[in-house]
């Protein structure tokens, strides 16, 4: 397992170096003056050459890029032209906003979407699975900017459902003040004990979780129905059944524990799904996440803020799927002899 695990983490590191090249020749191809764009349109010519001089921005591409990689060595992603602050304090900054709506989506969309599949699964071909059938289609099929924006219209504009945008009410905030330990506001206002600050985020933040989780929850419902639906056709289901066990036992001790494992495998692609589906979520309620950064840094042409987004992201993907894969070979231990 240790060198199953080695090895997973050795193949790796191409894809963030791949990463790294990719994003830095990709953001030097946009026909845009970094210089220009940081010191502004009316900047004296002078202060622009100046400015290209003092970044390095008249180098090749390469020499940057070699330039850059050294820094972020030591930890330093750059400064941002947009925000003028080094990309890492934005970073941490604009992170935890998007950690606890990724996550929260994730509380909503697995357990919803498994429950689903497995109903759809038992009830093959009745009206309960032709309606799975119909919202997992709608689900991967509908753009979740066009679902932000028709659930904002409906519950903000048409119904008063929905508080409002942002992460909390910024009266509540005053008047039930807490400490950000963490930048996850459920956590630090339940650590607060500040309970009316804490329903302030919650009711901020079920409306844009529920909207990113809807895309994962039909993809987890189709591939735990067909999982299921394979493995109820297995052998020892049959003999379970025939021993005279409970049919719902025998759907959750047998069934369900090895139908799991096709939606395992997948978790790890949810999070890259999720994490690219918070870009366009967190534009729409204005939350103040990473994907709101990222889209700022790359309406201003901001290379170095759109760099540290894309690095920061990809590494979490790779960690989740190393997770993944670890995980997959603990339940299987076949892949590991693969």
């Amino acid at each position: 397992m240790t060198m199953y695990i080695l090895r997973r983490v050795v193949l790796l590191i191409p894809t963030l170096l791949g990463v790294t090249v990719l994003t830095f020749v990709f953001s030097h191809l946009v026909p845009a003056d970094p210089a220009r764009l940081a010191l502004g349109l009316a900047a004296p010519e002078s202060q622009v050459i100046k400015y290209r001089a003092e970044h390095g921005l008249d180098d090749p591409v390469y020499i940057q890029y070699l330039r850059y990689m050294g820094r972020l060595f030591h930890g330093d992603f750059g400064i941002s032209l947009t925000s003028r602050r080094p990309v890492a304090n934005d970073l941490r900054e604009y992170w935890p906003a998007t950690v606890e709506l990724v996550l929260v989506s994730f509380v909503i969309a697995f357990p919803t979407g498994i429950a689903l599949g497995v109903l759809a699964a038992v009830r093959r071909n009745s009206f309960i699975d032709h309606v799975n059938r119909v919202v997992s289609i709608l689900g991967v099929s509908v753009p979740v900017f066009w679902l932000a924006i028709v659930a904002l219209l409906l519950f903000y504009v048409r119904l008063p459902l929905y508080p409002g945008i942002g992460r909390i009410d910024p009266t509540v905030a005053v008047a039930h003040p807490f400490a950000k330990r963490t930048g996850l506001y459920l956590i630090d206002t339940a650590l607060a004990g500040q309970w009316p600050a804490f329903a302030s985020a919650l009711g901020h933040l079920f409306l844009p979780a529920v909207c990113l989780a809807l895309s994962p929850i039909a993809r987890l419902t189709r591939i735990t129905r067909a999982s299921m639906l394979t493995v109820l056709g297995e052998d020892y289901v049959r003999l379970a059944r025939a021993k005279g066990q409970r049919e719902r036992r025998v759907i959750t001790r047998h069934a369900l524990r090895n139908a799991l494992m096709p939606v395992l495998t997948v978790s790890g692609l949810i999070v890259g799904y999720a994490l690219a589906g918070s870009v366009l979520v967190e534009t729409v309620f204005s939350w103040p996440g990473l994907g709101t950064y990222a889209f700022k840094a790359a309406s201003g042409s901001d290379y170095p803020a759109i760099m540290g987004v894309a690095i920061l992201t990809t590494a979490v993907f790779i960690v989740v799927n190393l997770i993944t894969d670890v995980s997959y070979a603990m339940a299987d231990p076949r892949v590991v002899l693969d």
